[in-house]
């Protein structure tokens, strides 16, 4: 099969690419620079130049492939309902390629939150001002117009260079000398090694289950306490509790979530596609990255 990859040299898509690139697949890469093109050549993908501004080059990506694995998307969390907007064309723009067709189309979105319990892969989108999830809505309303188009729910994806949200935390706690984490702390934030999660995209684009909602979730919630602890531990600063009113001063765009409990369950997406994941852990990776790099 022959996949376009967006945000093909990003850290989770260059990941998917060296999984689909692994078994047999070809790869077409996004590319919006020199540097990326050669990243790109280097693993054996071919590189299609572009940006997710540049609609018409996502069009002729997604009308070259027998697939679509839609990854990118530009992390300024200053300019993120702008961010969202961008993402939401980009969506639309290769869906008028697919349209009608049974071509695969993967579209990312994150992990949502669910009062109580773990969130499933039923629960339908978290949704609001602060956090609005465009790609999830954007492609359930493709899908209602005949786009093959499945959806891959994101928690805190890592190794030990990145960890999702947990990469700016380090920044946050680097910056004002403490590591913190809110009220008790027990508040948990789900998580997935990069190498598992690029495994499970190849398998949802085999499987190619229109309308299917995957949750990359290796483990259902690591206590943002402990994450704070891992933190401190690595940066050799203390580690302290604020309180929720403190949490929007001290940490900027993430106090939205720091204290937000996200624990989810990928039990479905396991079961429907045998995902077994095998990495190391969220904590495992914080103890081996190299703080003094990050």
């Amino acid at each position: 099969m022959r996949v376009f990859v967006t945000g093909a040299t990003g850290f989770i898509g260059s990941a998917v690419i060296r999984e689909l690139i692994g078994v047999g697949h070809q790869v077409l890469g996004l590319a919006r620079s020199d540097a990326g093109a050669q990243s790109l050549k280097a693993v054996g993908a071919e590189v299609h130049r572009g940006d997710l501004e540049d609609l018409e080059s996502l069009r002729s990506g997604a009308a070259a492939s027998d697939a679509v694995i839609h990854t990118a998307f530009r992390h300024d969390w200053s300019r993120f309902v702008e961010s969202c907007e961008l993402d939401k064309r980009a969506i639309e723009a290769i869906g008028t390629v697919l349209q009608g067709s049974s071509r695969p189309f993967i579209v990312s979105s994150g992990v949502g939150v669910a009062q109580g319990r773990a969130a499933t892969e039923d629960d339908p989108p978290l949704s609001s001002q602060s956090l609005p999830r465009v790609s999830e809505v954007t492609a359930v309303a493709l899908m209602e117009r005949g786009v093959h188009v499945s959806v891959m729910r994101l928690p805190q994806v890592h190794d030990t260079v990145k960890q999702g949200l947990v990469t700016p935390l380090i920044a946050v706690a680097r910056e004002r000398c403490v590591s913190a984490y809110v009220g008790d702390g027990h508040n948990r934030w789900p998580a997935a090694h990069v190498t598992d999660v690029a495994r499970l995209y190849r398998l949802a684009l085999e499987k190619d289950t229109a309308g299917a909602r995957y949750h990359a979730v290796a483990e259902e919630g690591v206590p943002l306490k402990d994450i704070a602890t891992a933190i401190g531990r690595g940066l050799n600063v203390p580690v302290i509790s604020i309180s929720q009113e403190q949490a929007q001063e001290h940490f900027g765009f993430l106090g939205f979530f720091a204290g937000r409990d996200a624990q989810t369950s990928s039990a479905q997406t396991r079961a429907n596609l045998g995902w077994n994941p095998t990495g190391p852990g969220l904590l495992t990776d914080l103890g081996n990255m190299r703080y003094s790099q990050a």
